[in-house]
């Protein structure tokens, strides 16, 4: 296993807007061991828009959703040249939104259909878990708030996301041995991050 190869991924998980860019910006900023490996999907998207591909039309989406699983592989790959590795979201976030962006909304596209014509890519990805998942979690007040404090970013999916998504989102990590809660209500983004940086290092510190 990655433990006992002396590598740990660690996965930071969460809602829109809930603060995790930031507290990963934070993690790189002050522990000098940890590799954070930020979400990056520009060129699958890029990929996308030059193909003209519909994700509302079924052949389509499993073209797109092929794109970002291989994308995820090829990050986990390039994670795994480092010790301590702590990445901006991952493969299980691809898995679960290829799976569940059809149910959220409204295609008759099912679970189990998906598992069968993505097999092959979602096997791949499968195989790219991390040891551990920290799901950032806050009140939807919380979460317009910091979405509205935040004019780097447009965010239009937002309001589908939190309210089609996350219940969907919240469930499927809830039922995973391998992810941790963490409320943020209340924490400023120093604390999100030192809190976030805590839990980092106590997995890191375990299994050592």
């Amino acid at each position: 296993s990655s433990a006992a190869s002396d590598v740990y991924k660690r996965q930071l998980q969460g809602c829109m807007a809930v603060g995790k860019t930031t507290a990963a910006r934070y993690l790189q900023a002050h522990d000098p061991q940890l590799h954070v490996c930020f979400e990056d999907n520009a060129a699958v998207i890029a990929e996308v828009k030059h193909r003209g591909l519909d994700k509302n039309c079924y052949a389509d989406y499993l073209e797109i959703q092929r794109l970002f699983l291989q994308n995820e592989v090829r990050r986990w790959q390039v994670a795994q040249k480092y010790p301590c590795t702590v990445m901006d979201f991952g493969a299980e976030e691809i898995v679960f939104y290829t799976l569940h962006y059809p149910k959220s909304k409204g295609l008759d596209w099912g679970v189990e259909e998906l598992r069968r014509a993505l097999a092959p890519e979602l096997a791949a990805a499968q195989g790219c878990m991390p040891e551990h998942i920290l799901f950032l979690d806050a009140s939807d007040e919380t979460l317009r708030t910091r979405k509205e404090g935040d004019t780097a970013r447009t965010r239009g999916f937002f309001e589908h996301y939190r309210n089609q998504l996350l219940p969907l989102k919240r469930e499927w990590f809830r039922n995973r041995e391998d992810t941790t809660f963490l409320q943020t209500d209340g924490l400023t983004a120093e604390q999100e991050g030192e809190a976030v940086l805590r839990w980092c290092t106590q997995w890191i510190g375990m299994n050592r």
